[in-house]
């Protein structure tokens, strides 16, 4: 089951089902099944005090993952800050609601094992990104 919560902040305009399919369906391409994924929408400040208190980083991010996967069952928490989001958004010309599926999906490629902090790791990440948003497109066109 995939959960979508707020805090501090209003929910995204995301259509949860929908999303809910895709995540399901880019885990399948990896050979892994939902089980118990979260996903909480939260401000700048929020992500800051997650990763000070969780990972001792003291700086903004647009997510964090939390892995708490069995096997080839994804579960884990997922914290985006929507401030962020809107920020890379401008920062990198991206409309926010293809910046906010990025990232919603780059937690779920965490959880499949998929790094971006090593060496090459992040063209890696980028790629397999960019194919979860072309499955995403092929998806709403098939709607």
């Amino acid at each position: 089951m995939i959960t979508y919560n707020v805090e501090g902040v209003r929910m995204p305009d995301i259509k949860k089902r929908f999303t809910s399919k895709w995540i399901k369906a880019v885990a399948a391409t990896y050979g892994r099944k939902v089980g118990e994924v979260g996903y909480m929408f939260v401000n700048d400040e929020k992500i800051l005090e997650c990763n000070r208190q969780y990972l001792g980083h003291d700086y903004y991010t647009d997510v964090i993952t939390f892995d708490y996967d069995e096997g080839d069952v994804l579960n884990g928490d997922i914290v985006i800050s929507l401030d962020t989001v809107r920020t890379n958004a401008e920062k990198f010309g991206k409309e926010y609601d293809d910046e906010l599926h990025r990232v919603i999906i780059h937690g779920i490629l965490h959880l499949c094992g998929i790094n971006d902090k090593g060496p090459g790791e992040r063209e890696i990440m980028e790629d397999n990104e960019n194919k979860a948003l072309a499955l995403l497109e092929q998806m709403r066109t098939e709607k």
